[in-house]
């Protein structure tokens, strides 16, 4: 899952940034309407999480803009402006979900996790192959009963993997929806949280790679 935060405030972004990353998103943090904007166009997010006010580029503008062009992107706008004709203002322009500040960060993530689902395919909450169980509500993996006990990262390249359904898929893929946009390409990023996952799973012939090609779930 990937999503862009934008939010003027330094402080809350950064706090919204560590506390979506821990539950294994994949989340660019910008400060203002511009960097927004550059992101959007470059990437695909899932959601976008969205404060009203930001400089730059206004929030109101980047929300209808998204909203006319027909994306997949989700929009959950927060603002401190939480009157009725605020809320129903921020709805006529095309978010899909509106957050008053302050707000508690357990109903952010849930809020986000049902725009997700709506932007992409339909997908149970649990996903099962090679006798590994994912539990994507409550971010548990297990593997023949066991604990898994993954990252973030590697809970969201093995819940990539899982969706795929046996498909291959590309590192340049798992680094788009599981890293952010300042991970390094070449840093060997999914190779090293591969074998980290390889080994946790301890059947080193779950995961199939295909040199040049991908990864795959047997």
């Amino acid at each position: 899952m990937r999503i862009l935060v934008a939010e003027d405030e330094p402080a809350l972004a950064r706090l919204l940034g560590e506390g979506l990353r821990r539950q294994a998103m994949a989340v660019d943090v910008v400060l203002d309407g511009h960097e927004a904007r550059e992101l959007l166009e470059m990437n695909s997010y899932d959601v976008l999480v969205l404060d009203r006010d930001l400089p730059g580029v206004h929030g109101d503008t980047l929300c209808r803009s998204l909203a006319q062009s027909g994306g997949r992107t989700r929009i959950l706008l927060l603002t401190a402006a939480g009157t009725l004709a605020d809320r129903v203002r921020g709805l006529e322009l095309g978010a899909d979900d509106y957050l008053c500040k302050p707000f508690e960060f357990p109903e952010l993530v849930a809020r986000i996790k049902a725009l997700a689902r709506r932007a992409a395919p339909a997908r149970p909450p649990r996903l099962h192959r090679g006798g590994i169980t994912l539990d994507t509500g409550r971010l548990q993996a297990r593997f023949e009963g066991r604990d898994l006990g993954l990252t973030p990262k590697e809970f969201g390249v093995l819940r990539v993997l899982m969706e795929a359904d046996g498909a291959l898929v590309s590192a340049e893929e798992l680094l788009e929806r599981v890293w952010d946009v300042h991970t390094d390409p070449f840093t060997g990023a999914v190779r090293v949280t591969m074998s980290k996952l390889r080994g946790k799973l301890a059947a080193s012939d779950l995961i199939r790679t295909v040199p040049g090609v991908g990864y795959a779930l047997c």
